[in-house]
């Protein structure tokens, strides 16, 4: 039987691994601060001048392979998310309203502070408490002003936090 007729490629099993998609909504901006771009690019050296060498020198091996790939996407991942960033400066003085990049502290009605910093999509990082833009609870604290109270429906259910503090690199 002629081999046009099986199942069979000629590809291995080496899996094609999709380019890497952004975290972007459609049309949402890629809003980035100075300090994460300034990571991003630093990420993105490292991974070409240090990463990437000792992988092509074993392309013959096919964990190195697979590893190269997967290593490329995130370049191509790096490089696509820093040519479409926005990098953003902080606003000038005073800061009595919450905007991109304003690390906010916040009072529950509890009186337990909390503190976060309202980041690009790339630079998200809750174990830091650096939330996206886009999120639920950067969306309620953005535009709020120092002293104002606003609604937050938390997974637990709706809650209220008072902006205790703002502050800006």
């Amino acid at each position: 039987m002629s081999k046009a007729f099986t199942r069979e490629d000629d590809t291995g099993d080496e899996p094609v691994l999709p380019r890497p998609v952004s975290l972007l909504p459609p049309g949402a901006k890629n809003y980035l601060t100075a300090r994460g771009a300034e990571t991003l690019r630093a990420e993105l050296a490292r991974l070409l001048a240090t990463e990437r060498p000792p992988l092509v020198a074993r392309m013959d091996d096919p964990d190195a392979k697979r590893e190269l790939q997967a290593l490329d996407r995130r370049i191509q991942y790096l490089q696509d998310s820093l040519r479409t960033a926005e990098v953003t400066t902080p606003p000038l003085p005073p800061h009595d309203v919450v905007r991109f990049g304003a690390t906010v502290t916040v009072r529950e009605r509890s009186g337990n502070p909390a503190t976060y910093r309202i980041v690009g999509v790339d630079e998200t990082d809750f174990h830091a408490d650096n939330i996206s833009w886009l999120s639920p609870l950067a969306r309620a604290l953005l535009n709020a002003r120092l002293g104002e109270r606003v609604a937050f429906k938390a997974p637990r259910g709706l809650t209220e936090l008072e902006i205790a503090g703002i502050t800006y690199e």
